[in-house]
């Protein structure tokens, strides 16, 4: 199953192509955006190791991958064939791959934004289609988000889109991240959870 081009209200997810590389770039080129992820911006030749790793993940999870986010009008321009890039302003970066070292079927969401795309509702919106995505046409069993603990906003983002708690556990770091000590935190969406919101 190929990644599908999503649609959400204000948004266009279509998949990551190599096309894409420069605004991965620019996005990671922030250390704000960074900033519980790594805590420094990225060199261009980091943001190119990360992107083929993005690209090969994809090429082998059925469905699952990276999308592009763009502003839209909802799809009242009518449709956008993959080979083409939208006309809206590129909004975020989607992650949905197959979750780190867990059984399928579960995948890993995640997401990043620029800054002047903060606190918009924009990251809960393209994730609520991610879920969607992953449940009703993948048909995943769960999803999990993970974070540091001290990262109230994208906390905030998984809980908006009715994930719940499940743990806090603490990684071992060679280099920790302020706020490390508090630990990382874990989210979850299950089947039975998706069709409970559904309903």
């Amino acid at each position: 199953m190929p990644q599908p081009i999503l649609r959400t209200d204000r948004l266009l997810l279509v998949p990551l192509a190599d096309r894409h590389f420069e605004l991965e770039v620019g996005l990671d080129s922030d250390p704000e955006v960074l900033r519980f992820i790594s805590g420094r911006a990225h060199s261009r030749d980091e943001v190119a190791a990360a992107h083929t790793r993005r690209m090969a993940s994809a090429a082998t999870a059925d469905g699952l991958g990276y999308w592009m986010a763009f502003a839209s009008d909802g799809g009242r321009r009518g449709s956008v064939a993959p080979e083409h890039e939208p006309d809206g302003e590129f909004v975020a970066l989607l992650m949905l791959p197959p979750a780190h070292g867990a059984d399928q079927p579960v995948s890993d969401l995640g997401y990043r934004l620029p800054r002047r795309h903060w606190g918009k509702g924009l990251a809960s919106e393209a994730s609520r289609a991610m879920l969607r995505h992953a449940f009703d046409t993948v048909g995943q069993r769960r999803v999990i988000a993970q974070t540091m603990a001290v990262n109230s906003g994208s906390r905030r983002v998984m809980a908006a889109v009715g994930m719940r708690y499940v743990r806090t556990f603490f990684p071992s770091w060679d280099e920790p991240l302020p706020g490390a000590d508090a630990g990382e935190v874990e989210y979850e969406m299950t089947r039975p959870m998706w069709q409970a919101r559904r309903s």
